[in-house]
């Protein structure tokens, strides 16, 4: 199987897991892919705020399994199973955070921050769910722990905070 180290714009729009999985295109930018996927959340997260916690939850969930598929389906065609262009993980994890984190530009860009950070350096257990679990599920669920990692350390600062 060969690897596909630059996808472009045929590959993009040649399966709709392609088009999910690299964020609609966004996971097409030169730098930073992951950032600029992450900011891809915001958008979306004007739609979830005030949705019902059931509505809310559900729609994370089938936003969380789209994206199994669709990376699944992308890593096999690309042949590399965590491409730096699939950004739906880092869509999913960060509007998970966005609807738990107050509503508030402040608590948003720290979580931003935080959540990079996290991202990048996948500290334990995060790169060790990583390689253990494969496919779209791995690509997926490791920025789930990155998430929980950030609102973690964002609960500690707003308890610390006066």
């Amino acid at each position: 199987m060969s690897v596909v180290l630059r996808p472009g714009r045929g590959f993009l729009f040649a399966h709709p897991a392609h088009f999910i999985a690299f964020g609609f295109g966004v996971g097409m930018a030169r730098f930073a892919p992951g950032t600029f996927g992450t900011l891809l959340a915001w958008p979306f997260a004007a739609f979830i705020h005030g949705l019902a916690p059931a509505v809310l939850a559900g729609t994370l969930i089938a936003l969380f399994l789209l994206g199994v598929w669709a990376c699944e389906v992308s890593g096999r065609n690309l042949g590399i199973e965590d491409h730096a262009g699939m950004v739906w993980d880092e869509l999913v994890a960060f509007l998970l955070i966005l609807a738990i984190v107050p509503n508030e530009l402040g608590w948003q860009a720290a979580a931003f921050c935080v959540f990079r950070a996290f991202d990048i350096a996948k500290p334990p257990p995060i790169r060790g769910f990583e390689q253990r679990f494969g496919g779209g599920f791995g690509v997926m669920f490791d920025d789930l722990v990155a998430a929980g990692y950030t609102l973690l350390v964002l609960a500690l600062l707003q308890r610390l905070m006066p």
